[in-house]
């Protein structure tokens, strides 16, 4: 955990050796994708997962129940001045005390956000990248000294390093967040790298996602995913998720966390028109 950063540069070295020839969509076959995909679809991952904390005793106060629900809607499928696109996005994700007497919530964090996406060619007019630009709010929605909650102006880019994995890069500027949790940005950073590699597509997938605080004394955060499909649908899996680090949920920001869980996932692929195929 001391270097977390440095694990997914040694993974994304690793796999982009793999240099296969393949080819990504051209600007048409991007262009004709906007008209026919649904405006409104998945953003980030929904699921349903329980587990138990690796750093604690495990009883009913420890043990837990996460999910979320996370949604995008298209707003324009023309393109803007410079050739962007305006979306809308919803993120909630809770924290069930399920095991306890009466099964409390410990915490529902809400994510609203609105942004342009810009889709980056290369020299041969194929797509090598998605670069977003958005104004984000993270709340609690709660009050007095509960109250958490930061605005920010995130930069996110997200490209494929080889026909099975993708890297996704995020940097935000906060504000609005110093009178009730001015050391909030110390523990969850200004960054985030997110590398998800297909063992098998569609079958066995492997997501690394990282985080940094602002501190060196603090150790930031690494949450990894794998995901294993059954089902004859190309979207639902089984998700084992081990999370360590600050910054899980908005409440305990300043605590640390490692918690492993397993449950059910409808998983995203938004980012899926990234890779290239095979010829």
């Amino acid at each position: 955990m001391k270097h977390p950063l440095l694990i997914v540069l040694l993974l994304v070295t690793y796999l982009s050796c793999s240099n296969l020839h393949a080819q990504t969509q051209t600007q048409e076959e991007v262009k004709k994708g906007i008209q026919d995909i649904p405006s409104f679809s998945i953003h980030k991952d929904n699921y349903f997962i329980t587990g138990i904390p690796t750093n604690k005793d495990i009883k009913s106060e420890t043990a837990d129940v996460k999910y979320q629900v996370s949604f995008k809607q298209m707003v324009t499928r023309d393109a803007l001045p410079w050739e962007t696109y305006l979306f809308i996005t919803y993120t909630q994700k809770a924290f069930w005390n399920i095991y306890e007497f009466s099964s409390p919530f410990q915490e529902i964090n809400y994510n609203p956000t609105i942004g342009l996406a810009k889709f980056i060619y290369n020299k041969n007019n194929h797509v090598k990248g998605l670069a977003t630009l958005m104004f984000n709010h993270n709340s609690n929605g709660r009050d007095s000294i509960f109250s958490r909650s930061v605005n920010s102006i995130n930069l996110k880019y997200s490209t494929a390093i080889n026909p099975k994995t993708l890297i996704t890069a995020e940097l935000w500027a906060p504000f609005g967040y110093k009178e009730d949790n001015p050391d909030l940005i110390e523990y969850i950073g200004i960054a985030e790298v997110t590398v998800s590699h297909d063992f098998i597509p569609n079958k066995l997938i492997f997501e690394a996602s990282v985080k940094r605080g602002m501190k060196w004394d603090l150790q930031g955060s690494i949450r990894s995913r794998l995901y294993y499909n059954p089902f004859n649908s190309k979207n639902q899996y089984f998700m084992l998720e081990w999370y360590a680090g600050h910054g899980e949920s908005l409440i305990d920001y300043d605590q640390f966390s490692s918690m492993v869980r397993l449950g059910y996932v409808i998983k995203t692929n938004e980012l899926d028109f990234l890779k290239p195929k095979l010829k």
